[in-house]
């Protein structure tokens, strides 16, 4: 055009104009195919990222069916649809397989089969559940049955205020439900009564119905209503309480933590007591836990022992000795009680407030024995320096006083049997673990190398955890090539400042964060882990025994010298717990354990695979210590 407009120049421009014109245009087209393809690479990412989300979410959903399909075979396997006789043969054949490899001599497995045969609805409930154990686990359990089957067992109820899956805020749930199957596979029945909470998961309970006879209980001047509910859950028989004229005491969003705790509670023991003499009840063991349910012994022996209870005794749990509830003697008298008898130096008056009773400690002086749950602490130290005020009555009711570790549930919780691994593995072989070592880098997305120390941890609450040491510790080791794993035991239901300030400040090729509510991934974290970080108590959880059972070293978080390492009380009356970590990981921080997991490979394999060994389960010491308090008290 503008050569037009001049009418003459160059032949030549003429000729090269134009193909400039067609050269820019052909910049452009490529140019904007170079966006479009930009945005479709954009675009596909977008796309493979929520296929990768869509992916993780349907192989969750398909992993909780496949969970649920194994529970139903597992429930299927541990006898429904068998009789008792075929259950008990297939225990004397293993029994004949123990017989050929060396494990029980011909005399002792005569005696066994005589008695599984003479007891084979008993054997059948006790065992059928527990056939696929390993033979040296099934024989200990099978001779466990004998011992108890030689004396009577003991009828053991427990009232308490949590129960696993039922209701479950504290340690308390997980310990009822796993002392309770402990006790129960020793030859013991035992049963459970709770207040009906209008937020109970009642999902697992087996014919859940209510009694239809008529149920009162004294309180504030009058007998007062209650509905009783019966169920089983685990092969334990539970019964809920269910207060009618005082309905609003546990239909609330909450178990604890209301002004009226106290009438709440003792209302509910009140009940417990009156229930059990009304069903004609004679069980050798009351088994209370906590101040919730602590006035049982006072009401047990200035009420209720005369009413056919002569021969039963009280057993108390202490899980936390801080919680102890401090009340105007009067209020005592809303269960029938008598203040003035009561509100004594020697019996429920407060050691620092005279002015008030002390639920707790009324308690410990009320019952038969008392058992503290302490994985580390002996007798004298909890006295000492743990007791919250308690110690002139814990000094003087000393000999009642008997120190338990907790246990957990190694059914659910063994790395030779766990379903969630994508290969087991035990102590004589430890193949699988480095396979689960693998299978976590690669599921986090960490570099895979079953060569390096990879340190899990799982997290409670964050104030359990010194973060500002925590820091310190990760940003010394992952300059080493150390992997950190963190996760959360359930899924944060808020945001959570301090933690997200945390977690951007480690940020690093070798540590993730995982925040879901994922079992199948603690299991792998266990499994795949050389170091468990734990924090200073874990009551709840159990993570350090878990971590001994799956070969990882538990290495336990204290403000002090910005190390890890358990604090370990080395006086004589302690768990054996407490006495087989000082020999094996006891006081080393998370340095120590690297470099001794590296310089000394072979002792570290040695003291990993004599963990393994241990038990730690409900099954163990934790049994073993209540059955010698049962025994007491029955003897007196």
């Amino acid at each position: 055009m503008e050569l037009e407009n001049r009418g003459d120049g160059d032949p030549s421009e003429e000729r090269f104009q134009p193909s400039n014109v067609e050269s820019e245009a052909k910049q452009k087209d490529i140019w904007g195919l170079f966006k479009e393809a930009q945005q479709n690479i954009l675009y596909l990412n977008k796309q493979r990222i929520k296929a990768l989300e869509e992916l993780d979410r349907a192989y969750r959903e398909k992993q909780l069916l496949l969970d649920k399909i194994e529970q139903l075979e597992a429930k299927k396997q541990a006898g429904v649809g068998r009789d008792n006789l075929s259950i008990c043969w297939e225990l004397l054949l293993r029994i004949d397989s123990m017989v050929l490899t060396g494990l029980v001599n011909v005399e002792e497995a005569s005696n066994l089969r005589k008695l599984i045969m003479e007891s084979r609805a008993i054997t059948a409930d006790i065992f059928s559940g527990i056939l696929d154990k390993r033979h040296a686990e099934l024989l200990a359990e099978v001779r466990n049955f004998a011992n108890g089957s030689r004396r009577k067992g003991f009828h053991i109820v427990h009232i308490c205020t949590e129960m696993e899956p039922l209701v479950s805020i504290g340690s308390l749930a997980s310990y009822v439900t796993g002392l309770s199957r402990a006790l129960q596979r020793k030859g013991h029945m035992v049963e459970v009564i709770l207040p009906k909470y209008a937020s109970l998961d009642l999902d697992k309970v087996e014919g859940l119905r209510e009694i239809k006879a008529e149920s009162y209980s004294y309180f504030n001047g009058q007998l007062r209503g209650n509905r009783i509910w019966t169920g089983v859950i685990y092969g334990i028989g539970v019964t809920f309480i269910e207060p009618l004229y005082y309905s609003s005491f546990f239909n609330r969003d909450r178990v604890y933590g209301y002004s009226d705790d106290f009438e709440r509670f003792i209302y509910f023991s009140r009940a417990s007591l009156d229930y059990l003499v009304k069903s004609g009840k004679k069980p050798d063991v009351i088994h209370v836990h906590n101040w919730e349910t602590s006035v049982v012994g006072p009401l047990f022996w200035d009420i209720f022992v005369k009413q056919g209870l002569e021969s039963t005794r009280i057993v108390l749990t202490c899980h936390d000795l801080q919680s102890q509830c401090l009340e105007q003697p009067d209020k005592l008298a809303l269960c029938g009680l008598d203040p003035a008898q009561l509100h004594r130096p020697d019996r429920l008056q407060d050691n620092a407030k005279a002015s008030l009773v002390n639920l707790l400690k009324g308690g410990v002086v009320y019952s038969n024995k008392v058992v503290i749950v302490s994985s580390f602490h002996s007798k004298g130290r909890i006295i000492r320096d743990f007791s919250h005020g308690l110690e002139p009555t814990l000094a003087i009711h000393k000999e009642k006083l008997l120190v338990t570790p907790p246990g957990f549930d190694n059914s659910k919780w063994d790395p030779f049997t766990d379903r969630f691994l994508p290969k087991t593995y035990s102590a004589d072989n430890m193949e699988g673990k480095v396979v689960c070592k693998v299978a976590l880098q690669q599921q986090v997305t960490l570099p895979a190398n079953a060569s390096v120390a990879l340190v899990g941890c799982i997290l409670e609450e964050v104030s359990d955890i010194d973060l500002k040491a925590l820091k310190k510790i990760i940003w010394g080791n992952t300059k080493k090539n150390v992997q950190f794993i963190f996760t959360r035991m359930g899924k944060m239901q808020s945001p959570d400042k301090v933690l997200e300030s945390f977690v951007e400040e480690v940020k690093d090729k070798n540590v993730r964060f995982i925040n879901r509510d994922d079992e199948a991934l603690l299991h792998l974290i266990c499994a795949g882990s050389d170091i468990i970080l734990c924090p200073q108590h874990d009551p709840v959880h159990q993570v350090p025994l878990k971590a001994l059972k799956y070969g990882a070293a538990p290495i336990a978080l204290i403000a002090d010298d910005d190390r890890f390492r358990h604090f370990v009380d080395h006086e004589y009356e302690t768990s054996k717990y407490s006495r087989f970590i000082p020999s094996t990981f006891g006081n080393m921080s998370i340095s120590q354990a690297i470099d001794e997991m590296i310089s000394n490979p072979s002792k570290w394999k040695r003291n990993i695979a004599e963990a393994m060994e241990k038990d730690f389960s409900w099954d163990a010491e934790c049994s073993n210590v209540h059955i010698s308090a049962y025994e007491a008290v029955k003897n007196l």
